[in-house]
This record gives structure tokens, C-alpha cells and sequence, in this order.
């Protein structure tokens, strides 16, 4: 100990040495540090693994940044960190992709149970005494991502993209513990009438288990004494005897010393009996029988006793019977099954590195060397597995599948027309929407260090090695229609010009006319005819003078002769002004020659313009003429110029007078696209339709010069200007050879053997990808290659073989002298067998092998018997006797006694020992009835081909006459099932069924186009009409007019005013004046109109109705001839042009001029008009106007696809009239850029069905109810208002009624104790054959054992020990009947989907003197569906003396021990609170202390007892009945402790109140009475009506109970 002063100084240096400590481990902590950066001063850190990218599925990547730190904290170069320590950069994973949700789920497994929840630091867990309904726990599940189709696990990540993680835990509440709850007592079983003590038990059964740590069940037995037991006279007791056998002790061989060699006795106490054993000298040898196991036959013992019903055991003799029990026999010595050691591990099953994480698998085995015999313990498993995972980065990575696709083949239209129409054949160049088909299949994935094996790696795989959908396999496509160009009509002829004009030769030109394109054409065979025309013509001219008049200038005065002033332009054939100096001729005179009539001269018009040809070209029989005209405008008077004569007034000329034979250029097709080595090559480029392309090459057609309705001449007809190209550049395809994959792997052959000799094929296949074109290499000839298989090795067959039984064994004559005194060689015995298993060719093989091909092996032990000299001995049975046809005969077989057992009485008992069997003869009689429905309406198969198994296009059929089928069930005499071959060959009724086929809505073909509504742009229409309505889901019509017709309208071109009003020239005006003198004045003149074709070249006319009616020109006129002396004007020019504004301020203008002047001084007419610009009357402006688009048009070949929809460009003048659009071109308006776009017309397409598979095995191998299935797929779904997809993808047959047998066992046997009254036996049961229709539960009739196969080996499941009780004994009853299902609940609700019940065995005790060795009873709980909620509640009856009865009883009103609460059982007895222990009180019903009679309770304010007063004369009556009174009435006692102190007291000695207490109390009373009285009156108010007071309630005292008020 250290005084105070030295404790604080050791305290002050501990604090200084902890600070100086600290310190310096600091600073070493610090260098060491240092010392570790100093020499490793750079780190890797690296940055956040990014996104998945790359390929869907475990072949994405991974990557993340590197840095390299100095620890400092500042980034250095990489070089400066340890490569060894560098972390990877990249990593695989698991790359998510939309369709990777129908492969991945959460698989979520069931909530594990609800355990309790650990208490919080510092809490104590609650006492079980505490839990009132039900405590917190918690439960777990399990929650994994896995593959839906092998179930194998895989990283959350990958189902998390598409749903949240399921939660793993969740609050849950634990039931408080329950007891285990228990029936009532049954009644007590009756005492006999017999002397001496006896017992009754009664017992009860278990109804629930305990739970969650409940008590355990109570004894459900109570035993007792009978009443009033009889004693018995001594040595009269009336006991039962039994001879009790004890159990068959182990099997043993006899040891060595056991043999004694002098033949004494000697005492085995090495051995489980206690019996004295003697052996006689016998050599007793092991046998050995069999080579695959060594059998040794051994003994075994049983004590054998005589028990007496009150448990205790009595001499032998006084249960002797005829024979004792045997007490020994022979045995098997049990061995254990051998097996080999265990064979390697095989490799695991993956042998690469995936993505998943799913492991692989190993397996191991074992062969069996000797199987157990004896009851020695069976043989283990010989087949182990386990998961393995081969870890290493060396593994190479799994190969990848993903989905590959050839090339689209052609378009095929003819596929959509031919179902639309089946009778449709092709008649000639087919285009619109057809349908185009490749082939999908599965190849592995390329890796882009193989890229340039692709060709390699695309070797076509198993698809089912492809996850996800499979791409399409056919879709709609397009064949581009063709359509012609639209033209328009011819123009008028040209000049006859020189081929050449810059280059004129000789004196042959041509004359030309054209037509321009309306409408582009459309598609590869789209054809524009020649738009160029030419005639052969001579003298030719290229360039010409064009003069222009100006009027008449007299040379001398007003009239007579004078001159025209003429203005020359040179013009081109193009009508363009150009240089004078080009053209050949010199320029006309400047002047021309005029005459101005003078007054009295006649008067002519000018001439008119040359009215148009009157043919586009002379032929044989006329020639064009033109003509041109004046008229008389005034008379000559006298001594004037005459007019000239009518001829004079016209003159013709000669038009078109070329031959009508036109030449033009007619082309060919363009060719193929073909090199041209003049031609620079150019690089592989893009082409125009978007393939690629491989340089640029030439096309070339052929040009002829076609002379119109003769045919081809000579080139040199036609104008070379004119002359088509005849080669142009193209863009050259490039050649494709045709591609195809590898050969795809043999399919395997089997790797295990086969059970026939039937010849097994593999083959390979490999798939075009790509066709050839362009001139590339052709696809090989080879698709598909077959072979046999080689070296297919035939299953082995493997059986056992028997050999013969050995002699039956006995017991060891010496053993059994020893034990039974006996050497009598016969009884039960053993023999044995060897078993072999040898293959097919009698050659041994291992055990194994036989044991997989049978269901077990033959017994190598059974029992056998040696017959005694007391024993029936029998000849062997005969064969049985013949059977007659007869079905209702029998058949018997015999057999006979043998040597003494002939004179034997008991062997002649024809029950024990019957000498003829009979059983019913066999009957060929069978039944038949149909059984389940009918199938489906099954139609007869396609063909197939060979190789891809698809049905042949057009082959299949989807209506039309079939079969249905029925199965039969086929039954003998007996009505036990048969083969359904016995009654029907197929085991099918048919009967023919029709599936009605679909008729679409017919309509006709399209009516040929009408003509063009109107000029220039109009609408033309065309129709179809209803031939045949649809009907059994049919294609519906489209929507029809009230004519049941559908209509198309189209615009359309027409040459504008191509129907035109053609006028002649005027007649000479005749003068209405009937006098001859006059001629001069009003008259009438007439002309001839027709209606012509423009489109026409020949200009012939047509019918009137054709041209406009509103536009018809007038047929007569009125004119006038001026008289000599009126002055005359020549015609009105035309007017002046208007802005094309049309503003009405502005004006136009016309002229004309003085031709004669009048003899009078009249002045003339007015020279000149003006007028404004008026819209619509005098000016028009114009516009272009637009069709509305078309509907989509097709080709008249295609009926969908691609299409065009076309609208159409007019000129409309302001006042609406359609005119020719070259009014507006000459005002140079904006055209609309796109006059066509393409379009699509949605093809209708039908639902296309793959054939149908082939049935599937039966569901049931036999009985009824078995179904065979069929399927088939949709290859392309509905498309528009095709025909829908059939509902029915599956159709099922019912599979033929064939009959099942199975191996049944029967019941367990009554309990055989083999001689004993009591004890330890043996029940049995046997195996039969039964036939049934595939239910059990369906009565079963017994068949011959051979019907069913080989009968399983198994011995252990035909014999079980049992016990039969002896009187006295204790033992175990039956088992009570289930419980009803019952689940756990709290509050009413349960929280488990599953109940349980229970069931018990309980032991009777048939004597106290044995009631040590009882058995344990036993209760057995099973889980069960439909349970049931159930509370349990106390129950009470009534009280009687304080006492009652107290109960549990279940909520469906069974009376049960334990379920309800312990704490709130109510009180079965009662008592008063406190105790009752004044004089004279005792416990009252009431749970209150009372007073006895003749004493009245005195109560304390508490309400409890405080002291029993007598009462006063309680002898009579009156004082019983206020005696009666006061118990009715407490007392306050706290009155009586009040005025103790008081010297006059209120209360006599004996309790009693004083009179004049009474007195005193009686004028208080009248003095409050006075006071509330006065007090009412002086406080109420005056009333003018008084009512009758109410009247008062009496006011009462309290009294004692002595005196009556």
C-alpha cells in the first residue's frame, strides 16, 4: 500500500509517461509511414465503372477511368504506379435490352417463418406471461433474378431495369405460446363382474399441438380402481392365461465354443438370449450360394411364456396347448449393401466464361458389389452430383448466339394475288405489293477479333440457342408498276427547213411537228412514244422574210393609185428576228403598190387571213387547200370602178402537201448496264436507288427510222438532228456471288446405345444468304447432306439369371437339441439362390446394370418348409382342362394326396386342404362404347418437303371435308378394360366433318375508263359492282353505293376546245330589196359551220354535240351594202391590249380608216373606239388551278403496293372558262412544283398458318383422359381486311382408351403370432395385378400378375412386425380420428395459408403392476388446406355453496383442457375478501361477510363488516321479521364512534337510539318545514290565477330499524 502523498506523485509521472508514450508512438506511426510512401509513392485510383454498352446480354462492357496519385494528392503519369497492382480497366457485363423482359423475373420464394425480432440494446425480451395476443417478429424471403427459361440465377441489375427488387422482409407477429389442447374425457370404460381388483380407464384425444413453446400434452389416459372390489376366496381368483411370444431375437451364427466337442452343456453369455442353450458336436458349415454375394444362414431365438392377466407371469403349463410355438429358425445374417468406391469427378459441365452466374455441374458414381440381404441396410445413392464454377481468367469465354438473316429474296406478287383469287394465273408483267421471304436462323455471335471469319462463324446453330424474338422471317414489299407517258397532241406542221441549219445542204429539208409530255412516265417499263414528226420537203428554208403592210398613201390627191409602206424582219424557223444578212433572198421593196377607191369606185375589204388547212398532208385523192376572202363593202356608182366578179373575192392556195406517210425515231429498251472500256472506271460508289455500286458503265439500245403505217426504212429518212441518243452512262451494279454459310455441325448422333438395329442418319444444311446477281458466282447445288451414322452401338440387354434354389436349411440339428431338446429335422427353413446379371450374349456384367433396367432383384432367400411326418403332403397341381367355346364354362385343375397323408383325418378337410381349383374360362367377347367427345374437324395433311419440313405453298388447305374422331374404351364379358385393338383396329369411330371455307366479297373487274368530263381538265370515272357477298368470314366489301357499286375518279387531261366550231367565210350580202333597181342597203349573208376534231389531223367533222353549245357561232348575219354616194370605212381593227391588271382606268382602243369618202359633205363615221378595261367583259385575267390529288392509282396489274396520286395543272380565265395553258405560260405565271407523289395502298393481306405439327405423345400412357395435341404458328399476321387468323392454333384428339395395370397392395394382414396368444408377430400383405382406366380411386379388378411386368423385389414393404397386447398388458390404443383443420389466428384473421390436425394414441393400463412398462402415447400433426379459424373462451355454470364449475370450450362448442388464456380463468371457488372472522359472520352468495341469524350487521363506511349486534327478542317473531328488517338495513358505525365522548349518549348499551333522541330530531324536522315554508312565501310572486299547488313529496328519516315512524 502506498501512503496518500507518494499515491499522488505515482499519479502526476503516470500522466506525464501516458503523454510522452503517445507521443512517441505518434511519431513512429508517422515515419513508418513515411517510410511505406517513401517507398511506394504513387497509387492507382480509379474512377466509377460506366455503362453497359455493346451487345445485349452478358457480352456487354464495362470500362472506368485509371489515375495515377502521388499520395500527396496530385496526379502523375501513369508510367510512375506499379503495373502489378493495376487495377483492370475493363470489365464484362450484363447489358439490358427492352426484349430481355420476357427472358428475366424476380423469382420470389415463400416468407420463411416469422421469428422474433432481437430486443433493442438495453431491453429485455417480454415474458411469455406478458404476451397477450401475439408478440413482433419478422420474416424473411428470399429474392433472386433469375432466367425464366432454366430458372438459373443471374445479377439483380439485369431485372431491376424493369421492376424494383421485391422487398426481403416484412413485420410479422408471433402468436403467444399455446398449449397443447386436449378433448374431453371419454365415459369410463365398465368394471366385469368378476371378484378381485380391477381397473376402468377413460382417455381422451389431442385435438391441436402445442405451439410456439407451449406445455405439452397432458396424459390423455386416466386409470382407477372399480368401486367396492369383490375379494376373491383365496386361492379362487379368477385369472386369464395366455402364452405371450416375445420377438424373433438378431440373427447369429453359433460361435466356436458354443460347439462343445464332448457334447456338454454350456452357457452362452455372449449371446442376447438368456436361455440355456445345448449344442451337440456337429460341424455346421456357412453356406455359400452365390458368387455376386455371400449368404450366411444363421439362427434366431424367441422366449416363449405364459402371462396372467393381472401382468404377472405363471407356469407353463397352465397355457399348454396342443404345440408350442417354435422357439428357433433359420435366418439370412443381415449385410449391408456394398458398393465400389466412388468413381472421379467428371468435368464440370461449363467449360467456359459467361456472363451468368449460373454454375455448372459435376457428377460422380459407383457400381453395387453385393446387395443387402437379411434386413442389412439398403444400398446409397450411386449417382452424386454437384455445382461446380472453373474459375480462371484462362477459360475462354462462351460462345455467343444471336439471330441471323439471309437476304430478302424477290418480291413475289403472285403470293397476295393468289389469295385473293385461286384461280388467278399470271398473264403477264405482275406489280404492286406482294410479299418477299428470307431465311432466319441462329449463328454465333462474331467477335471482332474473328471478324474476317465471319463467313466461318456464321455456321447456323440449334435456334434455340437464340434468346429473344426472332426477327421476321417475310414482310410486304413493292414491285414498282410501269405507266406511260401522257402526251399531248400534235402541234401544227413547221416550215420545210434544212436539217441543219447552220450547216444548209442541198435542197431536201424536212418539215417537223411536235408534242410535248403531259405526265412524266413511271417505273422501269414506262414507255414515252416519239414526240417528234417529220416530212421530207424540198426547197427548204431556213430563214425568211416576214413583211408587214402599212396603209395606203395616195400618190396624187385623195384617191386613185398610191403605195404601201412594207416593213421586212428576218425570222428563223423559230419565228425569232435575226440578222438580215441570214436570210438567202434579198429584202422585199420597201413599197407596195395600193389603189385608195375613189367616190364613186365599188369598195373591197381587206383580205382575211388564210383560214387553216384543210389537211395535215396530201394523199392520192386530195391535197390541203387554204383559203382566204373579201367582200364588197360599197357598190361602184357611175362612172366608178366596178366591183370585181365573185371569183375575184376568194383565192386559194395549196397546203400539207407532203405525203401522209410521217417518219419519226423508234427506239428499244434501254440494255443492261454493261463495262465500257473507253470509259474511265471510277471508284465503287452509292448509286441513285441508294445500292452500291461499282463504277460507271454504258447502256445501249437500238434507233430505226419507222415510216408510219409501212414500218422500218433507211436510217437516212429521218433527220439526223432529231436522232435519239443511242448510248448513255450508267452506274454498273456490282456483281454479287452468291454467299452461303458453312455447313452447320452434324446433328449428333446418339452418344448412348440404341435398343434397335434401325439404321440412324445424320445430317447438315447450310443456308443462302445472299442469291447471285449481276453476273456473280450461282449458289451451290448442295443444300442439305445426310449420312449414316457410324459405329451406333446397340443398347446391351441386361437380365438376371437365377440359378436353382438351394435344399431348404434347417436349424443346426446340435443347436436346436440344445434348445429344444429335439432333433426333429423338419419345419421352417431357409434356401437361397445366386443371382446373376449377365448382357444379351450370356456374358456376366455388374449388378448395376441390371439394377437400371429392372425394377429390382429377384429374392436370392426365401422360406421354405421341410415337411414333418404329421404334415399333408400333395402331388404337384395338374395343367388346367380345356375350355369349350362356351364363354360361361369353367376350367379346373386337381391335385392329390400323397403316401400317409391319404389315411390323415385333417388332411381330408377339403376347406384347409382343397384337392380341385376352378376358375371361369377365358372369353374372346369384347365391348366397345365411345368415350369422351368428338376432335376437333381434322383435315388431311399436305405434303411436306423433305428437308425444312414447311408445307408446300398453295398446298395447304384450311377447309373443306375431314374427319373427326372418338375414342373407344373396349371392355371384355367381365367389363374389365381390354385393348382398345380388340374392338377396333385404330380404336377410333370416324365420321366425316366439313369446316365451311371462307368466301370473300367478290366484286367485278374494273370498268374500262370513261371519257373526260370537260376540256382541258376534267374527271373520268370508273366502277366495279357486287357479284357475291361475303360469308363465313370472308374478306368484308369495301363501302357501296346505293347500286351496290363502287366508283374511282381520276383527273384527266383533254386538249383544250379539242372539239371546235370551224367557220367558212361569209356569203355576199343579198339586199332584202325586192326591186332589182336597188342594190344597195340592208340585206342578209350566211356562212357554213362545222364541228371538228383539233385532235384530228385530217380535220374531219364531227358531230355537232361534241362542241360547245353555248359557243356555237351564228350561221347568218345581217350586212349592208353602201350605196355610191355614202362614205365608207374600212373594218374595225383589233383593240388594244389591257394591262393585265384590268384597271378600269385604263383603256382600249380600236381604228380604222377612211376608204371613200361621201359625195355629200357628210362627215364620216367615227375612225377610232375607246373603252375601259372591264374584268370579265373586255379584260381577263388568268390562273393556274389545281386538281385535287387522286386517290392512290395502281397499275391495272397490281392491287396494292405502291402507287401514285396525281393532280393536274389547267389555265382558267377570271370569268371561270377553261383555256388552253398557254395563256398562262404566256404570262409567264408560277407553276406548282410536284404534280404527282407516291403513295401506298395497304395491301390486304391474309393470315398465313405454318402447317400443322405433328401430334404429341398421348398425355397419359393409358386409361382415360389422355389428349394428343397438334399446333401450329401464324407466319404472317392480318394485314387490312384480310382474312383474320383462325382462333383455333391447337387442335386435341382423345388418345384410344387402353386399359392400366398396376402392381396394388393389399391390407395389412391380421397380426400372425405364429402359435401364441399374445405378443410379437407379423402381418403381411400382398402384390397384385389390377386393372383400372388410370384412376385408383376407380374400382380395379385383379389380372393375371403377368399383365403388369416384372413385379418389384422389395420384401420390406409385404411384412412388418406388429404386437398383439396379452390381458394385462399395457399398451397403446388405436389412433383417435384426425382433428378438423385448424389454423393460426390472432383476433380472428389468420396469417397462414395452411393449418394442421392432429391425431393420438394413448396407452391402457390393464394393471398398476405393469402400468412402469407403459409406452410413450404419441400425437401426430399433419398440415391441411380449409381450416378454420377457432377461439377458445371459459365457461362457468352457476354457484352453488360458493362453489362452481369452470371450463374451456372451443368457438364450435366442443369442451376442450388448455387453448384458453391461464390469466383470465375465472374463480371456481369463492371467497370473501377480506376473511369473515368476526364473531358470528360467515361468507355470504353475495362474496360479502353477513351475520348469522339473530344478529343484525353493523357496516363500516367502506361497505365491509364491522361487528355483529344481537338483536333483542330475536325469540319472537316480530323480532325476526325488524331482525330481517336491519339486515336489509347497514348502519353507519362511524355514528356510534362519534358520541363516545359524549357525556349524554344518544344510544343505549345494547345499540338502541334513546326516546329523546326521537324528540329532539321531530322538532328540528317542524322548525326546517316552518323556515321552507316562509321562505316560498315571501319569494313568490302574486299570480292573478292560482293553480292548484303540487303536491310535495314527503320527507322521510333515516331510523334505526327500532321504531316505526
Amino acid at each position: 500500500m502506498f501512503p496518500k502523498g507518494n499515491l499522488a506523485v505515482t499519479r502526476w509521472v503516470w500522466r506525464r509517461m501516458r503523454k510522452l508514450f503517445l507521443l512517441l508512438s505518434f511519431l513512429l506511426s508517422h515515419a513508418a509511414h513515411l517510410e511505406g510512401k517513401k517507398d511506394n509513392q504513387f497509387i492507382w485510383k480509379p474512377g466509377p465503372w460506366g455503362r453497359c454498352t455493346g451487345d445485349c446480354g452478358p457480352g456487354g462492357i464495362q470500362s472506368r477511368a485509371l489515375w495515377c496519385f502521388h499520395f500527396e494528392g496530385w496526379t502523375s503519369h501513369l508510367s510512375n504506379c506499379d503495373e502489378n497492382n493495376r487495377p483492370p480497366k475493363e470489365r464484362s457485363c450484363f447489358r439490358v435490352c427492352d426484349w430481355h423482359r420476357d427472358l428475366f423475373q424476380w423469382e420470389v420464394s415463400d416468407w420463411h417463418h416469422c421469428v422474433l425480432v432481437p430486443p433493442a440494446l438495453g431491453q429485455a425480451r417480454p415474458r411469455a406471461t406478458e404476451c397477450v395476443t401475439a408478440q413482433h417478429g419478422l420474416q424473411r424471403r428470399t429474392v433472386r433474378c433469375v432466367q425464366k427459361l432454366n430458372r438459373t440465377v443471374a445479377v439483380n441489375e439485369i431485372c431491376e431495369h424493369f421492376a424494383p427488387q421485391p422487398p426481403t422482409e416484412q413485420a410479422c407477429l408471433i402468436p403467444c405460446p399455446r398449449d397443447c389442447v386436449v378433448s374431453e374425457f371419454s365415459q369410463w370404460s365398465r368394471c366385469s363382474k368378476g371378484c378381485g381388483k380391477q381397473l376402468q380407464h377413460r382417455t381422451r384425444s389431442a385435438i391441436a399441438p402445442p405451439l410456439y413453446g407451449g406445455l405439452q400434452c397432458p396424459n390423455l389416459t386416466e386409470s382407477r380402481a372399480c368401486d367396492a372390489p369383490i375379494s376373491c376366496p383365496l386361492g379362487a381368483e379368477e385369472y386369464m392365461f395366455s402364452l405371450k411370444v416375445g420377438p424373433w431375437s438378431k440373427c447369429r451364427l453359433p460361435l466356436l465354443k458354443e460347439l462343445n466337442l464332448s457334447g456338454r452343456t454350456v452357457l452362452d453369455f455372449n449371446s442376447d438370449s438368456k436361455e440355456l442353450v445345448t449344442f451337440r458336436h456337429q460341424s455346421y458349415k456357412t453356406h455359400h450360394h452365390s458368387k455376386s454375394c455371400d449368404i450366411e444362414i444363421g439362427y434366431q431365438t424367441r422366449q416363449v411364456w405364459c402371462t396372467r392377466s393381472d401382468g404377472k407371469n405363471a407356469m407353463l403349463s397352465l397355457c399348454t396347448q396342443d404345440s408350442l410355438p417354435v422357439t428357433i429358425q433359420s435366418c439370412i445374417m443381415p449385410k449391408d449393401c456394398e458398393t465400389t468406391e466412388w468413381s472421379s469427378w467428371s468435368p464440370c459441365s461449363k467449360t467456359c466464361r459467361s456472363g451468368s452466374l449460373s454454375p455448372g455441374f459435376r457428377s460422380r458414381s459407383r457400381n453395387v458389389k453385393h446387395v443387402a440381404v437379411g434386413g442389412g441396410e439398403d444400398c446409397p445413392e450411386l449417382l452424386e452430383k454437384e455445382a461446380c464454377i472453373v474459375e480462371g481468367e484462362l477459360l475462354h469465354s462462351c460462345p455467343r448466339y444471336s439471330w441471323r438473316t439471309s437476304e430478302w429474296k424477290e418480291c413475289q406478287v403472285s403470293l397476295l394475288l393468289e389469295q385473293q383469287d385461286p384461280h388467278w394465273h399470271v398473264t403477264g408483267p405482275v406489280c404492286g405489293g406482294g410479299i418477299q421471304t428470307r431465311e432466319v436462323y441462329c449463328a454465333q455471335s462474331t467477335p471482332a477479333s474473328t471478324a474476317q471469319r465471319a463467313k466461318e462463324v456464321s455456321r447456323p446453330v440449334e435456334k434455340t440457342l437464340c434468346l429473344g424474338p426472332a426477327p421476321s422471317a417475310s414482310q410486304l414489299c413493292n414491285i414498282p408498276c410501269s405507266t406511260d407517258c401522257i402526251v399531248s397532241s400534235w402541234s401544227a406542221w413547221g416550215l420545210c427547213i434544212h436539217e441543219n441549219c447552220h450547216d444548209p445542204q442541198g435542197r431536201k429539208g424536212f418539215r417537223m411537228r411536235q408534242r410535248h409530255v403531259l405526265m412524266e412516265s413511271t417505273g422501269p417499263a414506262g414507255h414515252c412514244p416519239h414526240l417528234v414528226e417529220s416530212v421530207p420537203c424540198e426547197d427548204p428554208v431556213c430563214y425568211q422574210w416576214l413583211t408587214s403592210e402599212g396603209i395606203c398613201i395616195p400618190d396624187h390627191g385623195k384617191c386613185g393609185p398610191g403605195h404601201r409602206i412594207l416593213k421586212a424582219v428576218c425570222q428563223n424557223e423559230q419565228g425569232e428576228d435575226v440578222s438580215g444578212t441570214l436570210c438567202p433572198a434579198s429584202p422585199p421593196p420597201e413599197q407596195m403598190v395600193c389603189e385608195i377607191p375613189c367616190r364613186m369606185d365599188c369598195v373591197l375589204s381587206e383580205w382575211t387571213e388564210w383560214s387553216s388547212c384543210s389537211q395535215s398532208c396530201s394523199n392520192k385523192n386530195s391535197d390541203g387547200k387554204q383559203t382566204r376572202s373579201r367582200t364588197i363593202l360599197a357598190l361602184a356608182g357611175e362612172g366608178g370602178k366596178p366591183c370585181p366578179p365573185s371569183q375575184a373575192l376568194q383565192e386559194y392556195r395549196s397546203c400539207n402537201d407532203h405525203s401522209c406517210m410521217q417518219l419519226y425515231w423508234e427506239t428499244s429498251a434501254w440494255g443492261p448496264c454493261s463495262e465500257d472500256t473507253l470509259v474511265t472506271a471510277l471508284n465503287a460508289t452509292i448509286g441513285w436507288n441508294g445500292e452500291a455500286t461499282c463504277g460507271v458503265g454504258i447502256q445501249m439500245r437500238r434507233v430505226f427510222c419507222v415510216k408510219s403505217h409501212v414500218g422500218q426504212v433507211m436510217t437516212k429518212r429521218c433527220p439526223e438532228s432529231t436522232r435519239p441518243e443511242t448510248v448513255r452512262p450508267c452506274l454498273l451494279p456490282c456483281k454479287k456471288d452468291c454467299l452461303v454459310t458453312a455447313f452447320s455441325e452434324w446433328t449428333p448422333c446418339p452418344r448412348l446405345c440404341q435398343p434397335g438395329n434401325a439404321t440412324i442418319k445424320q445430317s447438315r444444311y447450310r443456308i443462302i444468304i445472299r442469291e447471285a446477281a449481276n453476273g456473280g458466282q450461282e449458289c451451290p447445288d448442295t443444300l442439305f447432306e445426310e449420312r449414316e451414322c457410324e459405329a451406333v452401338s446397340l443398347c446391351p440387354t441386361y437380365r438376371w439369371r437365377p440359378q436353382k434354389w438351394s435344399p431348404c436349411i434347417l436349424v443346426p440339428e446340435s443347436v436346436r437339441q440344445g434348445i429344444m431338446g429335439t432333433s426333429e429335422t423338419c419345419g421352417k427353413g431357409v434356401q437361397t439362390r445366386a443371382v446373376s446379371c449377365i448382357s444379351g450374349n450370356n456374358q456376366s456384367a455388374e449388378m448395376t446394370e441390371c439394377l437400371k433396367q429392372t425394377n429390382g432383384m429377384p429374392p436370392l432367400v426365401q422360406e421354405c418348409t421341410v415337411p414333418c411326418p404329421d404334415d399333408c403332403t400333395f402331388t404337384a397341381w395338374s395343367k388346367f382342362a380345356p375350355c369349350s367355346t362356351n364363354c360361361e364354362t369353367t376350367r379346373s385343375r386337381r391335385r392329390q394326396l400323397t403316401g400317409k397323408s391319404r389315411k390323415k383325418e385333417k388332411c381330408q378337410d377339403a376347406d384347409l386342404y382343397p384337392l380341385v381349383e376352378t376358375e371361369p374360362c377365358p372369353c374372346d367377347v369384347f365391348t366397345s362404347h365411345p368415350y369422351g367427345n368428338w376432335s376437333d374437324c381434322i383435315l388431311p395433311e399436305g405434303r411436306r418437303e423433305p428437308q425444312r419440313g414447311l408445307r408446300v405453298q398453295g398446298d395447304s388447305k384450311e377447309c373443306g371435308e375431314g374427319m373427326r374422331f372418338r375414342a373407344i374404351a373396349c371392355s371384355d364379358k367381365n367389363g374389365r378394360p381390354v385393348d382398345p385393338t380388340h374392338c377396333n383396329s385404330s380404336g377410333y369411330i370416324q365420321e366425316e366433318c366439313v369446316i365451311p371455307c371462307p368466301f370473300d366479297c367478290k366484286l367485278s373487274d374494273w370498268s374500262s375508263w370513261g371519257s373526260c368530263s370537260s376540256s382541258c381538265v376534267g374527271v373520268r370515272i370508273r366502277s366495279k359492282w357486287l357479284k357475291e357477298k361475303p360469308y363465313n368470314g370472308g374478306r368484308p366489301c369495301p363501302k357501296l353505293d346505293l347500286k351496290n357499286q363502287v366508283h374511282e375518279a381520276v383527273p384527266c387531261y383533254s386538249e383544250c376546245n379539242q372539239y371546235s366550231w370551224v367557220v367558212e367565210h361569209w356569203s355576199p350580202c343579198k339586199i332584202h330589196n325586192e326591186l332589182r333597181s336597188l342594190r344597195c342597203g340592208g340585206g342578209m349573208q350566211s356562212r357554213k359551220i362545222r364541228c371538228v376534231n383539233a385532235a384530228d389531223g385530217e380535220g374531219g367533222a364531227v358531230d355537232n354535240s361534241l362542241c360547245k353549245q353555248d359557243e356555237i357561232p351564228s350561221e347568218t348575219q345581217s350586212c349592208s351594202l353602201l350605196c355610191p354616194s355614202e362614205c365608207v370605212m374600212s373594218e374595225w381593227g383589233p383593240w388594244s391590249k389591257c394591262p393585265q391588271s384590268c384597271d378600269p382606268h385604263t383603256t382600249q382602243r380600236r381604228t380604222r380608216h377612211l376608204l371613200r369618202p361621201s359625195l355629200s359633205s357628210r362627215t364620216c363615221a367615227e375612225d377610232s373606239q375607246v373603252r375601259p378595261c372591264l374584268l370579265n367583259e373586255n379584260c381577263f385575267q388568268f390562273q393556274y388551278n389545281l386538281t385535287e390529288w387522286s386517290t392512290c392509282q395502281l397499275s391495272e396489274n397490281a392491287t396494292c403496293g405502291q402507287g401514285i396520286r396525281t393532280r393536274l395543272l389547267s389555265c382558267v380565265r377570271s370569268d371561270g372558262k377553261p383555256v388552253s395553258v398557254d395563256q398562262c405560260e404566256q404570262r409567264n405565271l408560277e407553276k406548282p412544283q410536284r404534280m404527282s407523289l407516291h403513295c401506298l395502298v395497304e395491301c390486304v393481306v391474309n393470315c398465313r398458318l405454318s402447317g400443322w405439327t405433328a401430334w404429341t405423345e398421348c398425355s397419359q400412357t393409358c386409361g382415360h383422359g389422355g389428349r394428343m395435341i397438334r399446333t401450329r404458328f401464324i407466319i404472317m399476321p392480318t394485314q387490312g381486311d384480310g382474312r383474320p387468323c383462325p382462333t383455333e392454333l391447337t387442335q386435341q384428339k382423345t388418345c384410344p382408351v387402353t386399359p392400366c395395370y398396376s402392381w396394388v397392395l393389399s391390407n395389412w394382414s391380421a397380426c400372425k403370432l405364429e402359435g401364441g396368444d399374445c405378443g410379437e408377430g407379423v402381418q403381411i400383405r400382398s402384390l397384385s395385378c389390377v386393372v383400372h382406366n388410370g384412376s385408383m380411386s376407380h374400382w380395379t379388378v385383379p389380372v393375371d400378375n403377368a399383365l403388369c411386368g416384372e413385379m418389384p423385389f422389395q420384401d420390406s414393404i409385404l411384412k412388418q412386425p406388429c404386437s398383439v397386447p396379452c390381458p394385462g398388458d399395457c399398451h397403446l390404443t388405436e389412433w383417435s380420428e384426425w382433428s378438423t383443420c385448424e389454423l393460426t389466428c390472432i383476433d380472428g384473421r389468420s396469417f397462414e395459408t395452411m393449418g394442421r390436425q392432429s391425431r393420438s394414441r394413448t396407452f391402457i393400463i390393464q394393471s398398476f403392476e405393469n402400468q412402469d412398462s407403459c409406452p410413450q402415447q404419441v400425437v401426430e400433426t399433419r398440415p391441411c388446406t380449409g381450416g378454420k379459424c377457432y377461439h377458445y373462451t371459459w365457461k362457468a355454470s352457476l354457484w352453488n355453496n360458493n362453489e362452481r364449475t369452470v371450463w374451456c370450450q372451443r368457438s364450435d362448442g366442443i369442451n376442450v383442457t388448455g387453448g384458453c388464456s391461464p390469466q383470465a380463468r375465472p374463480a371456481a371457488i369463492r371467497q370473501c375478501n377480506p376473511a369473515c372472522r368476526k364473531p358470528f359472520s360467515y361468507c355470504t352468495q353475495g362474496g360479502v361477510c353477513g351475520c348469522e341469524k339473530g344478529y343484525t350487521e353493523i357496516m363500516r363506511a367502506n361497505g365491509f363488516l364491522d361487528y355483529c349486534m344481537k338483536v333483542p327478542g330475536s325469540e319472537d317473531k316480530k323480532a325476526d321479521v325488524k331482525n330481517l328488517a336491519g339486515k336489509n338495513r347497514p348502519v353507519n358505525s362511524k355514528i356510534h364512534d362519534i358520541f363516545k365522548g359524549w357525556s349524554l349518549q344518544p344510544l343505549d348499551p345494547d345499540g338502541r337510539v334513546k326516546i329523546w333522541v326521537y324528540g329532539v330530531s321531530g322538532g328540528g324536522f317542524l322548525i326546517m318545514i316552518f323556515l321552507v315554508c316562509t321562505s316560498y312565501l315571501v319569494c313568490k310572486k302574486p299570480k292573478p290565477h292560482q293553480s292548484t299547488p303540487p303536491q310535495q313529496k314527503p320527507l322521510t328519516l333515516a331510523y334505526d330499524g327500532d321504531l316505526d315512524m
